[in-house]
């Protein structure tokens, strides 16, 4: 049975939900701080439903079906911002966009200069702050355009981030990185797929231009869902104990080779109040298992690509990627849908 269809069975139980008819789709470019060019997607609902069409498709990812440059809903939506790991792109949570806009939600996710697979330039990935900004400047553009204005559920605005995109998240809902914090946990629990980006990411020394951190905390964020994040244990235990905005931690039950889950998702449940936040392990998840479903040869195909990059279709054993979407995504809709009791 394709996800979809599983997907509105779960939801048939839960609440009244506001089917749209189909998947809107609209790309464009913004410009954020210093000129930079940050290509935005967004996904809404909308009751056109042709021509339709596939995006986010190729020789090893399945995508899904839409309608581009469809006409805007008349109702006010929730609005879901989307941040992508390290060297992803809006693709890897593509599965995710569109079912929540079938469920009558607003999706925007940006490509982060510096660390997407379409820009991987050194010096826009040492602003490490500028994909934080990234997502507050999709959302100042937005906002300020009347149409898209008119729709947008203000009171319901929530960020979404897997991976390095969880930490960026983490920053808008006020988590603060901490230097000698960083440091300190590289010493003691080292590793080179984490404490390694350090340099790349512009963590290892001040970088020109780094701001006040307070100033990427963005109160017009209601909710927060972190995906398996990384460099969780470079952000300061302070700022985590002060967190009041509900957050939803996931985090993936397989190894891969990055620091344990425990010492990253587990970071931020231990030091967060328990009055605002949720976490939950599934066991049977790898890092990638929240990414886009893969076809049948996308291992073979990414390993030929590049050796070693077949990891990105591995999933825990005795399960699919398909079904851990499944109960992803129940977990993800029930926590952006239902009152979050503190």
């Amino acid at each position: 049975m394709k996800v979809k269809c599983i997907i509105l069975m779960i939801l048939s139980g839960i609440a009244n939900v506001a089917n749209a008819a189909s998947v809107g789709f609209q790309q464009f470019t913004l410009v954020s701080e210093a000129s930079r060019q940050v290509n935005a997607s967004i996904w809404y609902p909308t009751q056109e439903t042709a021509p339709k069409e596939k995006i986010g498709e190729n020789i090893a990812f399945i995508g899904t079906t839409v309608v581009k440059n469809a006409s805007l809903s008349t109702m006010k939506q929730p609005l879901v911002l989307l941040s992508h790991g390290y060297r992803g792109n809006w693709r890897n949570l593509n599965w995710l966009a569109t079912a929540l806009a079938e469920q009558g939600m607003i999706v925007a996710a940006v490509d982060h200069p510096g660390t997407t697979s379409f820009d991987q330039s050194a010096f826009s990935a040492s602003k490490w702050w500028l994909r934080a900004n990234d997502l507050v400047r999709l959302l100042d553009v937005l906002l300020a355009d009347t149409k898209w204005q008119a729709i947008i559920d203000q009171a319901e605005i929530s960020v979404v981030g897997h991976s390095l995109g969880g930490w960026s998240a983490m920053h808008l809902i006020g988590a603060q990185f901490d230097r000698s914090v960083f440091f300190e946990q590289c010493r003691e629990y080292n590793n080179p797929r984490t404490c390694g980006l350090g340099e790349e990411l512009g963590l290892n020394e001040p970088q020109p231009d780094e701001p006040n951190q307070v100033a990427l905390l963005d109160k017009r964020i209601t909710k927060a869902i972190i995906l398996d994040l990384g460099l969780a244990r470079s952000l300061s235990v302070t700022s985590l104990n002060k967190i009041e905005v509900p957050t939803l931690i996931l985090a993936a039950g397989v190894d891969i080779g990055d620091l344990p889950q425990v010492l990253e998702s587990g970071y931020l449940a231990e030091h967060m109040p328990i009055s605002t936040r949720r976490y939950k392990v599934y066991e049977k998840a790898a890092h990638f298992s929240f990414i886009q479903l893969c076809k049948a040869q996308a291992n073979l195909i990414l390993e030929q690509e590049h050796a070693g990059d077949s990891i990105i279709c591995r999933d825990g054993a005795d399960t699919t990627r398909e079904q851990l979407h499944q109960i992803m995504f129940r977990d993800i809709y029930r926590f952006l849908t239902q009152p979050f009791n503190r």
